[in-house]
């Protein structure tokens, strides 16, 4: 499909978005979505053919080498840290893929209905909705939706963004009621979250499900979105989905067409690379010193 933004790539257009993607499916290709946070990550991600970038806090602080889970944290401006990977590093390099902002949609300081705009603006080609309070629980999840600060405000922000701005949408759920919610709100493609990414320097262990497990989830919120939106694209992600056999074994044992990777495809990536490649050098021959 050309895009009329010839020579730029971003942005598309919602419709655009879809079609993409539906094109890739049409071709028996699963959708692969990265999340990119540096430049060099995003350039190297689209030469790898994935469908969709996305940018979020946690890309920030996973390639500073902390874990995922400190995108979670009041570390940072999510917002202001999404808007400016954009900017000055990922959106400058990628040539073509479309690039998805991430939106935490709770924040009590931001008018969202202005804030979209502005991503709109910078460049994006959708939203999705990171941080995220659905993989919040227990009395402190509890907390924050009955301070008006939790998963609805991000349902809010996706009709909003699909209703009135005609703005794609990506979003993450852990359970079928979001699920579910996020299909009536209008989301284009749901992904499956079933929590933080196993593996690696920085990676969950013990917090982490196994894979049948992690498939049983999937199902669950593939029928509740689908019991709105037959139409609707499912994606999983997270939990012990780390390889690309292990996102395989989700796609044929659910109704899930893709793979959304960010610790997964950029920080393991690097942390096995970078060692084995310095391992490599630090190899190589040398005339002793006597």
């Amino acid at each position: 499909m050309p895009n009329p933004w010839t020579g730029i790539g971003n942005p598309y257009t919602r419709t655009e978005v879809i079609e993409r993607l539906r094109d890739t499916l049409s071709k028996g290709e699963p959708i692969i979505v990265a999340g990119a946070g540096t430049g060099i990550s995003a350039k190297f991600i689209e030469q790898g053919g994935a469908d969709l970038i996305i940018i979020y806090a946690s890309g920030r602080f996973r390639m500073m080498g902390h874990g995922s889970i400190a995108g979670m944290m009041a570390y940072g401006d999510a917002n202001a840290i999404s808007m400016e990977i954009g900017e000055f590093e990922v959106l400058p390099v990628v040539k073509e893929i479309p690039v998805i902002c991430g939106v935490h949609a709770s924040d009590p300081r931001r008018r969202m209905w202005h804030f979209l705009q502005q991503v709109k603006a910078m460049g994006f080609s959708g939203i999705n909705n990171f941080p995220t309070h659905s993989i919040i629980d227990g009395q402190f999840g509890q907390s924050i939706e009955e301070t008006n600060m939790g998963m609805q405000k991000e349902i809010d922000c996706v009709k909003l963004a699909t209703s009135k701005m005609d703005i794609f949408s990506i979003v993450y759920v852990a359970t079928p009621a979001e699920a579910k919610a996020m299909a009536e709100a209008g989301a284009d493609v749901v992904i499956a979250h079933v929590g933080c990414t196993v593996g690696g320097s920085i990676g969950v262990s013990n917090a982490s499900i196994g894979l049948d497990q992690a498939a049983q989830k999937t199902q669950a919120i593939c029928e509740a979105a689908h019991s709105v939106n037959k139409n609707i694209m499912i994606l999983s992600h997270g939990g012990p989905i780390l390889s690309p056999s292990d996102a395989a074994y989700i796609n044929e044992h659910t109704d899930t067409v893709g793979f959304v990777g960010a610790s997964s495809i950029e920080r393991i990536a690097v942390e096995k690379s970078i060692t084995e490649l310095t391992r490599e050098f630090k190899s190589i021959p040398v005339k002793r010193i006597k």
